[in-house]
Order: C-alpha cells, then structure tokens, then sequence
C-alpha cells in the first residue's frame, strides 16, 4: 500500500484486495480537483480521472455511465467488444436501460472467469451522479428507481457478480441523496472524501506555484503557511483564487490568508454557512462578569490544549433581546477561532434538508478547531418524534444533530453554542451534558439603577453623556427588566431627540422615556426569566433576585 496515498484512497484499496468490497459508494469532495502525478508529470484533474488513472490502472475494461453522457467505455474497449450481445449495438444513454445492460456484462465477465480461469477480465464501472439516477423516494412508490437500485445493489451482494474480479464506484455529494435501498447497503462500502487538510495541499500547492509564481511569490520557499492556513477550502477554489491572483498580478499575503479562507469555505458551502467578524470582544458586554470570567477560562483552557474540562457545548437561554446573539458575536473575537454560523438549511425538496446538513457537517470536520452557533435553536434542531405532516425531516435532523454533537472525537475541535428564548423546546437529549455541558442564562436588569447603568453605557458609545447617577425625577419613569435590546432602541431614540429637539442629554432621555413601552409583555419576559434560571447549569451566572 503506498502511504503517499490520502486515507479514503488506501481505505478502499485495502477493503479491494482484501475481498471485504466490491462496490464502493463514495461521497463528499467528489467535485474537487486531484493531483495526479504519473511519469515524473503531475495535473490537477477529476475525481473519475483520479480513479481511473491510480486505483484502476490494472483494470482491463473501465465503462463510465451518467445521465448527461450516457455509457461510455472509458478502457479496454477492444475487450468489451467481444461481447456478443452488444458486439454492433449503441451502448444506450436511459438509466434503467444502461444499468441493466452493465449489469448483464458484469454477469458475463463472471461467467468468462468460471470457465476459463486464464481469460479473467477485470472489469470496473463509474457511475457518476448517482443520486441524479436514484434520488430517495418521494413518497410513493417509483417502480422504475427501485428496479434500478435493486439492480445497483445486486453488483454489490449478488456472489456471482462479487466473486468475480470486479469493482463498481457510485458516486454523489451526499448520501442523504441517494435512494435508500443503495444508502443503507451494508455490502456497499461507504468512503467520504474529506476536504483537503494541508498534507494534501502541499503537493498541490507546489504544483501550482510552478504555473501561478507570481500569486505564490511571498511563499515560494515554504509552501506549509499556506497549505496550513487554507486546509478546509477546496483544491478548485484554491485554484481560482490563484488564477485571479496571477492575471492581476497581485500574490498573497500572509495577512490575506484567514480571510481568504472565510470567504473561500463560505463560496464552497453555498450560503449555508457563514462566519462571525471576530470584531468585538467580551469587553464589549456590559456587566455579566461571572460569565465574562468563565468564558474567558474555557478559552484560555482550549489554548493552551488542555482538554479535560472544556465543554463540548454551550447553551445561551433567556429573554428575546437579553443579548445572545450578541454575546456569541463578542466570543468569536476573544477565541480567536473562526466562529461559524448555521444558516438556513432547511429545504422543500424531500432529502434536501439532510443533504444541506451532511454537507455543513463535512465542512465542519475539514475547519480544525472552530465554534458552531445556532440561533434559535428551538426551531432549527428538529424533534425526536417526527410531525406528521413534516414526512419524519424533523426526525431525521434530530438524529444526525444528536449524533454529530455527542461526537467525542470532536471535543477540542468543534464547540456547539446553542442560543433560544425558549430552552424548554429544544430536546432534552441535546442539552444533556456530553452535548451541552455549560447552560448560561442572559437575564434583563433586575432594579432601576441597573436599567440605568446599561442605558448610559449604551449612550456613552453614540457620545451622548449622561449623569454617574440616576436623576432622582427620572426614578419613577426608569423601566425595570430592561433587555440590552430594548435599552439599544432606546438609547437610539435618545441620541435622535438629543440631535433633532431636545439639546440637553437629561431633557432628551426624559422625553423618550416618558411614552416608553417594552416591546416584549411583562408576563412574557417573566415566563422566560423562569426557564432561564430553570436551565442553568451555576447558580452563580443567576442574580439573587431571580433565583
């Protein structure tokens, strides 16, 4: 086994020779670019070259199929032609029909090898795009995609097919696209290809620095820099990175590399990601000090590499406006880790969903360390028991985000940050300890002169200065369980009336408190104050008044 090779590649050679595989269903990077070094030449080229030219080299016959360009014997085409059955016949473009008619040939290369031993034909078959073929199932029964899996899955479990010299490859992004029937094969072996990692990208990078020299000038003599910084993009991104680069003559600088590969990620994620500016800090939060101290200590603990007491997740609970979202914003700059964002990744399609989130969770595998956020994690995390009407989505998110949570091998590397007003709807086994170790509640000002000190703090950043203490006329008028969010509006509505009417900070903050009105219900809030203190994990991150 050649251990220049990556893993996924010496997985499946091993699984081969060792007769535990035949068929091999790959998924994950599979529309990267690959290295392909052979005769002292190397080329950047496709998955089905890659395997064509390096894991099928002794192949006698390799045959390709895909819904836009049919069958096409790719090798060995002198041998298919011996075939009787299709020795002056078009190889046919149909999907039942093309599987079909590979399937009869893997059968007949079969039956050549029982008869005569000396003749052995080794035969190989692409399919590309297998999830364009065999999509799952819409809700009714489809007859002519479950005769095609049922024949897909015979390459892989029929003994006549499987014992003989043999080795089929399905191919698509995300298994989650495939017909079930082929996804849960146990006899088909499952390989994802990673996204590169930077032992993958510097064989690339020195490839490409003899085409795009001068967008790799700065890292001529140590290509690691870059191949570290930007482990987790892909190869084809990376390369028209470089392309742009060279045609306007502008190399990468060291300084560019972290936000180039942000932007980078994101473009490959398809708008399902994107990352938190690390421009603000924990500084930036006013009060809150015991959760400002451990957080603080998490993140010293994580950079120092000590895992034992880092938690694998963190839920944010408490009112709407106490500032979760903002809190979360103000972490991304202290970690000095990229903080990603879960977007949006529901989807009509039936399988879409999971698909967009199988994908999210290979891009967050290829990251290294980074923190994951989810906002309103009530709705995004799906439930244990299905809806009925939903056709088991929710379900089937709860399983994968359960599983992908409680991941041991994850902890140091990825930290989950769950934030709701309504912690009571996310599943009890998502914030279990092993998921969610640290359950912080955000809470709103508990007496006047708190309401206060926040609304002054919020001023001070628009310049506008009001007095240290509370005017004693104001006490009366001086909303208590004020939210940051409620006292950011009205901080704004007193930098406006300060500019337009009322030139004295003290006549202006008098005049927008005095038609003041929360925007969320007293009852509300009390509601949500209960469930706070209810889940929290430390007595410590809740004010006496509250407990």
């Amino acid at each position: 086994m050649n251990s220049s090779l990556p893993p996924w590649t010496q997985e499946i050679i091993d699984l081969y020779e060792s007769g535990a595989a035949s068929q091999f269903l790959v998924t994950g990077n599979i529309n990267d670019r690959y290295l392909i070094s052979s005769n002292g030449k190397s080329r950047l080229s496709s998955l089905t070259d890659y395997l064509k030219e390096i894991l099928l080299a002794k192949f006698d016959v390799i045959i390709s199929y895909d819904l836009g360009n049919g069958t096409r014997v790719e090798k060995g085409g002198e041998i298919f032609a011996q075939w009787p059955t299709y020795k002056d016949k078009l190889l046919p473009s149909t999907p039942r029909e093309a599987i079909h008619v590979l399937t009869h040939y893997l059968r007949f290369c079969a039956n050549v090898t029982r008869l005569k031993p000396d003749k052995i034909i080794r035969v190989a078959i692409l399919v590309q795009s297998v999830n364009l073929i065999i999509p799952p199932s819409q809700g009714s029964a489809n007859y002519e995609l479950s005769a095609i899996a049922s024949q897909l899955r015979d390459w892989a479990t029929d003994p006549a097919i499987t014992s003989s010299h043999c080795a089929t490859f399905l191919l698509s992004e995300n298994l989650n696209d495939i017909h079930p029937l082929l996804a849960t094969n146990p006899q088909s072996a499952r390989i994802t290809i990673p996204l590169p990692q930077a032992d993958q990208l510097m064989p690339a990078l020195t490839y490409l620095s003899g085409i795009y020299a001068r967008a790799l000038a700065p890292f001529i003599t140590d290509l690691s820099q870059p191949a570290a910084a930007l482990a987790g993009a892909s190869l084809h991104s990376i390369e028209s990175l470089l392309q742009k680069r060279e045609h306007h003559q502008l190399p990468l600088q060291v300084d560019d590399l972290i936000a180039i590969k942000k932007e980078l990620v994101e473009q490959d994620a398809g708008g399902l990601i994107e990352f938190l500016k690390p421009d603000r800090s924990l500084d930036d939060l006013y009060g809150i000090e015991s959760i400002k101290q451990w957080l603080r200590q998490d993140i010293e603990l994580w950079k120092k590499g000590d895992l034992a007491a880092l938690p694998m997740g963190y839920l944010f609970c408490g009112p709407v406006g106490t500032g979760k979202t903002f809190l979360v914003e103000c972490l991304a700059g202290e970690a000095g880790v990229p903080v990603v964002k879960m977007k949006n990744f529901r989807d009509k399609w039936v399988g879409s969903t999971e698909s967009n989130l199988e994908k999210i969770f290979r891009l967050l595998e290829a990251l290294g360390r980074c923190i994951v956020f989810i906002d309103e994690a009530d709705q995004a995390l799906g439930r244990r028991n299905a809806d009925s009407g939903d056709s088991g989505v929710n379900g089937r998110i709860y399983g994968m985000m359960a599983e992908q949570m409680s991941n041991s091998r994850n902890r140091g590397k990825i930290i989950w940050v769950l934030a709701t007003s309504r912690p009571d709807l996310v599943e009890v086994d998502l914030k279990r300890p092993g998921r969610i170790d640290v359950k912080i509640p955000l809470f709103p000002t508990s007496t006047v002169e708190e309401s206060y000190a926040l609304l002054r703090a919020l001023c001070k950043r628009r310049q506008v200065v009001l007095p240290d203490q509370l005017p004693n006329n104001l006490v009366q008028h001086m909303p208590n369980l004020l939210t940051p969010g409620a006292a950011e509006a009205l901080s704004v509505k007193v930098y406006r009336m300060l500019k337009t009417k009322y030139p004295d900070p003290i006549e202006a903050l008098t005049k927008a408190l005095a038609d003041y009105q929360a925007p969320v219900a007293p009852e509300i809030i009390a509601e949500q104050i209960k469930l706070a203190v209810a889940e929290a994990t430390d007595l410590s991150f809740v004010p006496n008044i509250f407990r």
